[in-house]
């Protein structure tokens, strides 16, 4: 069950109710691609850094170690050793990220293995079972991520494609949510909206999955290689035709203050790799901005990355020890900036919850802004 709970313009701070526990919206979800955070965290550490959903791969875990393997060991939550909501994305975007290596047809897609190079084949009855082995609090129906650029042709076959798929996506959910050997007979299931910057199409789309009543409502096809201005064209368009009494998902997206302008249009799910890789990288956010821990700057400087945070990484070390670490290559300068930047993401979630609940959103997000442009 979604309920809004507050609302300030198109911004809007809900809880969804789920199987596994309440999320609290607007939420940032980690990417844990392979069943784990990237920078050596475990389910303990995204405890700690305040995570709701902790979000996997079905492309990857189906690769390895195998849905099967998952399932044995009491899916996802049983695997990872994580008791929150969990959602898969479906393959769909790995898969077609994929384009030297595979095949559309109206069934699904052949592709080859990034790892061995062995032939699989996945379209959405094959999606829906392994998200439904995995056990996913949320599942993502399989569709088709159109490139960019790509001609309107291209795309007008690809989305009218996404939705057949959707509709064999729900009759398999349904099917598979019925059998008694299932491990989570109330997986939810969210469709997703494709149309690449097209916005009449984005918005004719929109209203036929509106009509399908579904549990969650995303928008794919954004963030892979359009300018921010597109993007947030195509949210203005397209978010006010989807249901706002459920949730809405802007996939893969993004930066903090992509974060914030996303929000200001209504979304409240967001999931992307980039705080965990620029982590691994040495590059953290702020509440003055980023910061880049290889700078000779931080040679001797005593501070936290940033006292205003009080993750275990601030806590506990200076900025001259984690440079230190990032020169003499040792595995904890990624582990500790890659906890202090999904503590800031998951934070700054919470701080949009409350200015949303206080009616000063407007207010929170343009100061945040400014602050972070120095």
């Amino acid at each position: 069950m979604y309920k809004i709970i507050a609302e300030d313009g198109l911004a809007k701070r809900a809880e969804l109710t789920t199987v596994h526990g309440v999320i609290q919206t607007p939420v940032f979800m980690n990417v844990a691609t392979a069943a784990a955070i990237k920078g050596a965290l475990s389910a303990e550490d995204l405890l700690a850094v305040g995570c709701q959903v902790a979000l996997c791969n079905t492309y990857h875990l189906h690769l390895r170690p195998g849905e099967g393997v998952v399932k044995a060991l009491g899916g996802l939550h049983g695997f990872m050793g994580w008791d929150r909501p969990v959602l898969t994305d479906s393959g769909g975007f790995q898969v077609f990220s994929l384009a030297a290596m595979r095949k559309i047809k109206e069934e699904g897609v052949c592709f080859s293995s990034h790892i061995d190079g062995r032939k699989i084949f996945m379209g959405p009855e094959e999606s829906m079972e392994i998200q439904s082995a995995l056990g996913a609090t949320i599942a993502m129906a399989f569709d088709e991520c159109p490139p960019y650029p790509a001609d309107e042709k291209y795309i007008r076959d690809s989305v009218d494609r996404t939705t057949r798929w959707l509709h064999r996506c729900i009759a398999k959910m349904d099917e598979l949510n019925s059998a008694t050997s299932t491990i989570n007979p109330q997986q939810m299931l969210f469709g997703i909206n494709q149309g690449g910057v097209h916005e009449a199409m984005r918005i004719e789309h929109a209203k036929t999955l509106s009509d399908m009543n579904l549990q969650g409502y995303a928008l794919g096809g954004l963030a892979v290689g359009e300018s921010h201005h597109d993007m947030y064209r195509i949210l203005d368009a397209t978010v006010p035709h989807l249901p706002r009494h459920k949730p809405t998902y802007l996939m893969g997206v993004g930066t903090p203050e992509n974060l914030l302008e996303a929000v200001a249009r209504g979304v409240d799910f967001f999931d992307c790799v980039l705080p965990a890789r620029n982590g691994r990288h040495g590059h953290v956010y702020t509440s003055h901005g980023k910061l880049n821990m290889f700078n000779a700057a931080h040679e001797t400087d005593p501070r936290p990355i940033d006292p205003n945070c009080s993750c275990p990484a601030c806590r506990n070390h200076s900025r001259a020890y984690i440079r230190h670490l990032f020169k003499a290559k040792e595995m904890l300068a990624m582990r500790l900036c890659v906890i202090h930047n999904l503590h800031f993401y998951n934070h700054l979630m919470g701080d949009i919850r409350a200015a949303i609940e206080s009616g000063e959103f407007d207010k929170f997000k343009r100061e945040t802004l400014e602050r972070w442009r120095g």
